[in-house]
């Protein structure tokens, strides 16, 4: 009799890059790449990879869709064996892979694997993705993207997933209201948001330090955008944070300086949810009813499902869903 393999699929290195569902495709590609600082490094109909100043190929991959919202997440390892073995383990634990083990085809390329998590969300594993040369830390612009915020149905079922299956670890916790998990030294890759539906909340980019950080800031104010909550530094993580809108209505992040992990060292803790630790330096303000509506987003049933769906209600000030 197979027995499922004890411990997580694999050893997660890093968030390699998310990939982003937009009708308004042309809109978001512009801001990304003229606004937002990130470089086009290929593109096809309907679709656009962007890097950052990192070696990663792309930290964002743009897809027109009917539907705003998560394509997916990609996770790096360090070989094709691991991916192979994170393969086995998943159907040994009853999980079907949606795509591989085997040669990914896209940009970049790579060798990888994709499986869906209780929510329908789109996990991509992968490994010997090409890299491209470092454009060089002088501009205010991300160096990659470094967390993803989700918003989800079941907070417990969802930290026990991404820990248990994916190996990620608990930093901290926010009341019992949101959980920041890690797979390296960075205080956080995925945190999860108690919500009313599952949904992407925002996604984060690094800048080199907070003095790039500010710069981007004002380069942004150049273009005529101004941060629409922060800038500010959250208690977990330590973060330094500024809030934007994309032209989908997605919710894009500048951060830099996140605390960085002993691993053994560590001890989670619970955090109030007071307005002194949501923005330790006191700059930001509370968060807006707008702002707060774009990290609600629409009841997102995942990449996979039909695009043929009903509006979706939308979010009300009543959602606690600052991160």
């Amino acid at each position: 009799m197979h027995r499922t393999p004890p411990g997580p699929i694999a050893r997660l290195r890093s968030l390699r890059y998310v990939e982003l569902h937009t009708p308004a495709f042309t809109e978001a590609a512009d801001f990304y790449e003229e606004v937002w600082g990130l470089e086009t490094v290929d593109s096809d109909s309907g679709a656009r990879w962007l890097r950052g100043t990192g070696d990663e190929h792309h930290v964002l991959h743009l897809t027109e869709n009917e539907r705003v919202g998560l394509g997916r997440i990609a996770f790096c390892v360090a070989t094709p064996a691991e991916v192979d073995e994170a393969a086995r383990r998943l159907e040994a634990r009853g999980i079907i892979p949606v795509f591989g083990p085997g040669p990914l085809d896209q940009a970049g390329g790579g060798y990888g694997v994709r499986f869906t998590d209780p929510e329908r969300r789109l996990i991509e594993i992968s490994a010997q993705v090409e890299a491209v040369a470092p454009r060089g830390r002088d501009g205010a612009v991300p160096v990659g993207v470094t967390h993803a915020v989700l918003n989800t149905v079941d907070i417990d079922a969802a930290v026990a997933f991404y820990c248990d299956v994916l190996g990620l670890r608990v930093s901290d916790w926010s009341e019992h209201q949101m959980a920041f998990l890690r797979c390296n030294a960075d205080h956080h890759c995925i945190a999860f948001n108690q919500a009313e539906w599952t949904s992407l909340n925002h996604v984060a980019y690094e800048m080199t330090s907070v003095d790039h950080f500010m710069r981007g800031l004002g380069r942004l104010r150049h273009h005529g955008i101004t941060p629409q909550w922060g800038p500010g530094r959250h208690g977990p993580g330590n973060n330094t944070f500024s809030y934007f809108t994309d032209p989908s209505g997605l919710v894009c992040e500048y951060t830099s300086e996140v605390a960085q992990i002993v691993e053994d060292a560590w001890i989670a803790r619970v955090w109030r949810r007071v307005p002194e630790l949501s923005d330790l330096w006191g700059t930001a303000g509370p968060p807006s009813k707008e702002i707060r509506c774009h990290m609600a987003g629409a009841p997102d049933p995942g990449p996979l499902a039909p695009t043929a769906t009903p509006t979706a209600t939308t979010a009300t000030d009543s959602r606690k869903d600052i991160a």
